[in-house]
């Protein structure tokens, strides 16, 4: 069974057309005509208990309104949506027990007091007892490796640390569903692979939902086995990563270095060459002729060293909204 459930979501937003001039000025003060900007539109997906989905897309794709609307901060203007078996909004105390927000260009803790004070008063809301508040803080802050940050005030901290921080308190309540927009925006390379360790871990031990946004790919290819992608408000792809990869990169990158430099005539009889600096060359090659093509380079050629390797995964994905086709 699902655990959320998006049927043909969509949502418009009116904005109001304003005329140049003093005359459309006047006229715009008194009589305001709109027209409807489709944010997202039909977008349909089901997401299974303790699945990790990357959902990825541009700037302006409606992924952060589509993660508004799965956890209820804005009314879908049509379709329907259910999260962890709720409407989501109605904003039900047994929904919001059971989802969080992550959003890495938002902080809830307060910026003058020690985090331990924020996550005290997310433990009154939720109604956590104080022996299992103890429990929960000790663990997470093993988990996160926080060993005494959380007495520090929040402006003290690095910008990794108040991440983590910021996690530590969207868990305290060990939600069922987590809804993380850019949870790495910003940190440096330590920091992101800090705060993707945690994810992965916290997702073994607690079977957690996630459904993640992030513009560093790294993220993704570390977390997510699904992704989702959208682009101008419509879901272009639904699939396993390997398959995205498969499907918009009929080709693979030949890296060789030969024993002496050859001319790029010679070379280009066994694929696309890329790039030709001395004895390094760089080959496009299709996937169907990889095998052969390999095997012909070795027996022709005086070759050193030989990595195949897919090409990088956003440059395919930047190719599928170059194309805005499936």
């Amino acid at each position: 069974m699902s655990i959320i459930v998006a049927e043909n979501l969509s949502k418009s937003y009116p904005v109001a057309v304003k005329s140049p001039g003093i005359k459309g000025t006047i006229t715009h003060l008194f009589r305001r005509t709109y027209r409807s900007i489709k944010a997202v539109q039909d977008v349909s997906f089901q997401i299974s208990p303790g699945e990790v989905v990357g959902f990825l897309g541009p700037n302006g794709a409606g992924k952060t309104t589509t993660l508004k609307m799965l956890t209820g901060l804005i009314h879908p203007s049509s379709g329907k949506v259910t999260v962890a078996g709720q409407t989501p909004f109605h904003r039900k105390e047994a929904f919001l027990q059971k989802i969080t927000l992550v959003m890495g260009q938002k902080q809830q803790l307060i910026w003058d007091l020690p985090a331990l004070d924020s996550l005290r008063i997310n433990a009154a809301v939720y109604n956590i007892s104080d022996k299992e508040f103890q429990r929960r803080v000790g663990e997470l802050t093993e988990m996160l490796s926080l060993e005494g940050k959380l007495t520090q005030p929040v402006r003290k901290l690095s910008l990794g640390e108040r991440m983590k921080a910021e996690l530590l308190a969207a868990l305290l309540h060990r939600p069922h569903v987590l809804f993380l927009d850019e949870p790495t925006l910003g940190l440096d390379v330590n920091a992101q692979v800090a705060v993707r360790d945690f994810l992965r871990d916290y997702n073994q031990r607690y079977q957690a939902t996630v459904l993640l946004t992030s513009h560093y790919m790294a993220d993704i290819t570390a977390l997510c086995q699904r992704v989702l992608l959208i682009h101008q408000g419509s879901l272009m792809y639904d699939g396993s990563l390997d398959g995205l990869l498969e499907r918009f990169a009929p080709y693979r990158e030949v890296h060789i270095e030969l024993a002496q430099p050859l001319p790029i005539e010679k070379l280009m009889t066994y694929g696309d060459v890329q790039l030709l600096e001395g004895r390094s060359v760089h080959f496009m090659v299709s996937r169907e002729a990889l095998t052969r093509t390999v095997s012909k380079i070795l027996t022709d050629l005086e070759v050193i060293d030989l990595t195949v390797t897919e090409p990088p995964v956003e440059e395919v994905i930047g190719r599928v909204f170059q194309a805005g086709v499936v």
